[in-house]
């Protein structure tokens, strides 16, 4: 499958890049790449708008400040591979974690290694939101037996579970090529207790979760609270991502009504990711 590659530099570039990601995301793009001057974005050829690429964004009548230039070009499937050794780089997380491929090199790696092929998943921790979920998990002691990450794009939440003492990790994606890319990762990763299920919470069977992952959309997240609530365990953890600061004051209203306690909002670039508590 052949994809599309668009290349977005605005100036200023925060916090503009972060909205374009969210809205982009929306619109049929799955990967993004944060570049010093914007963003990469990938799609396939057939599923986005190449004519208008910014219809629907922040950036389709900007204001007058910023200053922006746009190129679409066309990434044959072969090729993608080769793109994303020349793009992706390794992601540390203060000295707690890095996030590498397997063609970086690095002599001394800070804290735990997680190696991460990333194909067309989202999950590398370039993203905030993926940067706030993995270092918020350093911060749970005792780490939960039985977890589940739902959107798990490349594993990578899952796998730093496990690593952290998860016995027990159900991770669900809607797309099957993330399911296999992130089974793949598993693999490289030498874990042996994630399950991996393709589909929504339809697919989701057992309750008592001591820990739920989501790193999705809103509107997503907003649909599944209720079914997170019937599936954690008391007492269980929730910590959600995927959203904008500004959006916080809903989605605690809306966990509050199905059971879930505010225990604490980490921000980073205007993303948010809040831990609450099945109370």
């Amino acid at each position: 499958m052949d994809y599309i590659e668009l290349k977005v530099d605005i100036f200023p570039r925060d916090p503009w890049a972060g909205v374009l990601i969210a809205q982009l995301a929306e619109n049929g793009y799955e990967s993004f790449v944060d570049t010093d001057t914007g963003i990469l974005a990938y799609a396939p050829k057939n599923s986005v708008d190449t004519e208008n690429p910014l219809k629907k964004t922040v950036l389709e009548s900007p204001k007058d400040e910023l200053s922006i230039n746009v190129e679409i070009q066309l990434i044959p499937h072969q090729n993608w591979n080769e793109l994303w050794e020349s793009e992706f780089e390794p992601v540390e997380i203060e000295n707690l974690l890095t996030i590498m491929a397997p063609f970086h090199k690095l002599e001394n790696p800070d804290g735990m290694v997680v190696e991460i092929m990333p194909r067309m998943s989202f999950g590398t921790g370039h993203h905030q939101t993926t940067w706030m979920m993995s270092r918020a998990l350093f911060d749970v002691h005792p780490f939960p037996f039985k977890v589940l990450d739902m959107g798990t794009g490349t594993g990578v939440l899952a796998i730093i579970a496990e690593k952290l003492g998860a016995g027990e990790v159900l991770a669900v994606d809607i797309e099957e090529w993330s399911v296999e890319n992130a089974e793949e990762n598993a693999l490289r990763n030498q874990c042996k207790n994630i399950q991996f299920l393709c589909g929504d919470m339809d697919v989701v069977k057992t309750e008592g979760f001591e820990l739920i992952l989501a790193n999705i959309n809103k509107n997503v997240l907003k649909v599944h609270l209720p079914e997170y609530s019937k599936k954690i365990s008391q007492n269980g953890r929730l910590f959600l991502s995927g959203f904008f600061h500004s959006d916080c004051e809903e989605l605690i209203a809306l966990a509050g009504e199905v059971g879930f306690e505010k225990k604490y909002i980490l921000t980073r670039d205007n993303w948010a990711a809040i831990e609450f508590q099945k109370s």
